[in-house]
């Protein structure tokens, strides 16, 4: 079973071909899709999105690079959301995606630490795992995760150094790794999956984002997944099927509510 961590299934640029797309991840072997929400204004999306799809679960948070768009009451919002859905019968599996993003120029860092802090604090109260975006973020995200102690979760597109990501493994998490590692110009990332312990590497698409390097910069989809497990095979020269059986067990030991 292939699990894929972070994907955007209800995007708009699936809107075309969204049916298709859930079934050919289906066909490819990736039996389960983490959906996460980025907003509020795509709650509903993302849970009618795992609703209609099989082996798709829902993940709820605000993205540090949506809060243009967000408001304080949104956090109560999210909070009153994850307990109606709690008691669903499509629950959601972790509070994501959150975190920090200082990669883009003019960011609000205290706003954008206010509304991460609060959501790690309702995924403690929940006792949820977490999804996290930590781009040029690294050591302000691992700062606020000593704060607040969660039960874990995946530190989505991982991109810092050994020693932060020992850190976060010591905190409970697991990393995240896709497309970026396909590029042969991405040393870092590409050094990170061969050296870190197996049992610390999950494997995700971003998609429609973070398309690998056979895609030229075109959509990314979750079809994509079995061919990024091949390039991690690869890397490691280990057997396909070890790394499938190796990242399904590590996110299941993170993500617990996915069945």
């Amino acid at each position: 079973m292939l699990i894929d961590t972070h994907c955007h299934l209800d995007a708009v640029e699936f809107d075309g071909d969204r049916d298709a797309v859930a079934q050919a991840a289906q066909d490819t072997g990736v039996d389960r899709i983490i959906v996460p929400a980025v907003e509020k204004g795509n709650f509903a999306a993302v849970r009618d999105c795992c609703r209609r799809y099989c082996g798709c679960f829902p993940a709820y948070g605000i993205h540090p690079l949506y809060l243009e768009r967000a408001v304080e009451d949104d956090l109560l919002f999210l909070k009153e959301w994850a307990i109606h859905e709690l008691a669903g019968s499509n629950p959601l599996v972790a509070i994501g995606e959150i975190g920090l993003d200082f990669f883009v120029s003019g960011h609000d860092a205290a706003l954008q630490e206010e509304f991460f802090v609060a959501q790690l604090k309702l995924a403690r109260d929940l006792d949820l795992p977490v999804l996290l975006h930590v781009r040029r973020a690294v050591d302000q995200v691992l700062k606020c995760l000593r704060r607040v102690r969660v039960k874990g979760g995946i530190a989505h597109a991982f991109n810092g150094s050994i020693q932060q990501a020992e850190e976060f493994i010591r905190l409970g998490f697991k990393l995240g790794f896709g497309g970026a590692m396909t590029y042969p110009g991405s040393t870092r990332i590409r050094r990170l999956a061969y050296a870190l312990p197996l049992e610390a590497i999950v494997l995700e698409s971003d998609a429609p984002d973070m398309p690998p390097v056979w895609l030229s910069g075109g959509r990314n989809s979750p079809t994509q997944l079995v061919p990024i497990a091949q390039a991690l095979a690869d890397l490691r020269n280990l057997p396909l099927n070890q790394i499938i059986q190796s990242s399904s067990i590590n996110v299941r030991q993170v993500i617990p509510a996915l069945l």
